[in-house]
């Protein structure tokens, strides 16, 4: 890792404890993903559609994985935060199944896990998701698919990943992203009881 990702890192981990602070290089847009197959039409969701994934109003059980929290903020290429923006994760579950009607892998899918989640960002472009840490499927390493919406204009696509991940060297959309752009894709999870993230969105 350079200077360059661990100054970046570092940054990413102190926005954790402290209001969120325009970061150095901030306005570099955020490296753009496909849609991948299994973004959940509305007819596929659940009625609870909302930023905490492992928890289902109309299930008794909560989902299966690592509860982990990833705290976020929405900001153009002029560092301005941007209020009232639609951000919505999706992800496979712990069995490796997402929550679409296309998806036909091996084993059940985990009825307590929402499978897509939404949040609005607040005034200085803040969101937050609790879900659970990605985890492998057969092809793909770990990852979680986002896309942003500001104003009823869709202005992000892109997939998180897990930094250092032996299966990030064989995953195909990983490396497509420039080496020196994939810190601005990873979430770099403490070590807390609840780990927790802190990632910028810069659309």
């Amino acid at each position: 890792m350079n200077q360059h990702d661990q100054n970046r890192r570092r940054l990413l981990f102190g926005a954790l404890l402290v209001p969120f602070t325009p970061l150095v290089n901030a306005a570099t847009l955020t490296p753009r993903a496909a849609e991948g197959p299994f973004y959940p039409t509305p007819n596929m969701r659940f009625n609870d559609i909302d930023n905490d994934l492992v928890k289902i109003d109309s299930a008794d059980a909560t989902s299966l994985g690592e509860v982990v929290r990833i705290n976020g903020q929405v900001i153009t290429e002029s560092d301005q935060a941007l209020n009232n923006a639609v951000v919505e994760i999706w992800q496979c579950d712990a069995n490796g199944r997402y929550l679409h009607s296309g998806d036909r892998g091996p084993g059940k899918r985990d009825g307590g896990f929402q499978g897509i989640g939404r949040d609005i960002t607040d005034s200085e472009g803040k969101f937050t998701f609790r879900t659970i840490r990605p985890v492998p499927y057969p092809g793909r390493t770990p990852h979680i698919h986002v896309k942003v919406w500001v104003e009823n204009r869709e202005r992000l696509t892109t997939q998180w990943y897990l930094p250092d991940h032996p299966l990030n060297k064989q995953d195909f959309l990983y490396q497509r992203i420039p080496v020196q752009q994939r810190n601005f894709v990873s979430l770099f999870f403490d070590n807390s009881a609840e780990p927790q993230a802190a990632i910028q969105l810069v659309v």
